[in-house]
């Protein structure tokens, strides 16, 4: 019986994958690619490395969602042909009948967990890198663009009020592997006065634990706003920490990095201070291991969904309930997003609302057809 039902779970299983895989690629990369080949003359090869580079990213979105509609066209053809209802006068429960599922979604669960975290973010990265090389041709290809660092301390105020100020800004232009380009750094650490630095560039001395700026201006303003000091410089050492590098080497794209990268690069920005961009991280890295585990709440409802009593229950049926619920899915997604960011809730929350709800409505539509 086992094997019988996830014979029937896998083929519309690998139907929904290969139709939803293909809508996402389609809308998330196709008509890019499109857009490039002909406004910008992007080579047909290199098109098509970018395409099947992101594939992988698509592909592991489209997994707990083919389930749903795998589970759900396998339980409601078996219902359709009253075969549940043979199975059942066997006496085999609607908890054994799903068992199969739910040990099938949470093999997917794993997969999805390893897909994600060993192959999604490198293709990302390789894809990324090919069209940038294929765009620029002339360019050299920078490691990072626009590397804005703050840096913030609590600060109590006459009435006793602690606030958080900013007490150092750090923004590079690019940086390019090895050196920043294009600095200005705002100094507020001191009360007595304020610094200004602009710089061509700036080099990481790992020796001293500085940065070494070359070709710059310091600007020195006292406390009134008056320039107090004006300093031009060749080379000039500084005692700043090493963040913004850490910060331009891992990059800041998240679907480029995978568990172990973002939790060091939460390390770097938890320095900041800014809590807007903590939260959103924490997010992100609780979302992996939630969206895969939404393979479970899917097999459940998608099964809980199929084995009610019904007739004549098609693909096309069974397609539309899946968008609906994939729908719902994302929309809860963007509004745990909305309330983890403004801090209405913890990240660990919002990153597990929907998966969480979607188990929760899994439960209550199996209760109820136990009835």
């Amino acid at each position: 019986m086992d094997r019988y039902l996830i014979q029937e779970l896998i083929a519309p299983f690998l139907f929904g994958l290969g139709a939803f895989t293909s809508v996402g690629v389609a809308i998330g990369t196709v008509f890019d690619l499109v857009r490039k080949i002909s406004e910008v003359g992007l080579p047909v090869a290199i098109a098509i490395k970018v395409f099947f580079l992101q594939l992988p990213y698509f592909i592991s979105f489209a997994i707990p969602t083919a389930l749903l509609l795998g589970s759900i066209i396998a339980y409601s053809r078996l219902s359709s042909d009253s075969e549940l209802i043979a199975l059942r006068s066997a006496g085999v429960s609607i908890y054994r009948l799903i068992l199969p599922t739910l040990i099938f979604s949470l093999i997917l669960t794993g997969i999805t967990f390893t897909f994600n975290e060993l192959v999604v973010p490198a293709a990302k990265r390789e894809a990324t890198l090919t069209l940038d090389r294929a765009l620029k041709q002339d360019a050299p290809l920078q490691e990072a663009m626009n590397i804005f660092y703050p840096e913030y301390r609590r600060k109590e105020l006459a009435d006793g009020k602690k606030v958080r100020v900013l007490t150092r800004l750090f923004y590079a232009e690019f940086f390019d592997g090895k050196a920043m380009k294009g600095l200005t750094i705002l100094d507020r650490s001191q009360p007595q006065f304020k610094q200004i630095v602009i710089s061509e560039a700036a080099e990481w001395n790992a020796e001293e634990n500085t940065w070494d700026f070359f070709n710059g201006t310091i600007y020195v303003v006292d406390q009134s706003g008056s320039f107090k000091n004006i300093v031009k410089f060749d080379r000039q050492q500084l005692k700043l920490p090493r963040a913004p590098l850490d910060l331009a080497s891992i990059g800041t794209n998240y679907e480029e990095m995978n568990i172990a990268e973002s939790l060091e690069y939460l390390k770097i920005i938890e320095v900041s201070g800014d809590r807007k961009q903590i939260r959103k991280l924490q997010i992100r890295i609780q979302q992996r291991f939630a969206i895969p585990f939404a393979c479970i709440a899917f097999g459940l409802m998608g099964a809980a969904l199929g084995t009610r009593p019904q007739r004549n229950a098609g693909r096309a049926t069974g397609f539309g309930i899946s968008v609906l619920i994939i729908f719902s899915y994302y929309l809860l997604m963007s509004v745990g997003d909305a309330f983890g960011l403004s801090g209405v809730l913890p990240p660990v929350v919002s990153a597990w609302l929907p998966t969480f709800s979607a188990l929760g409505i899994g439960i209550i539509l199996l209760l109820r057809v136990t009835r």
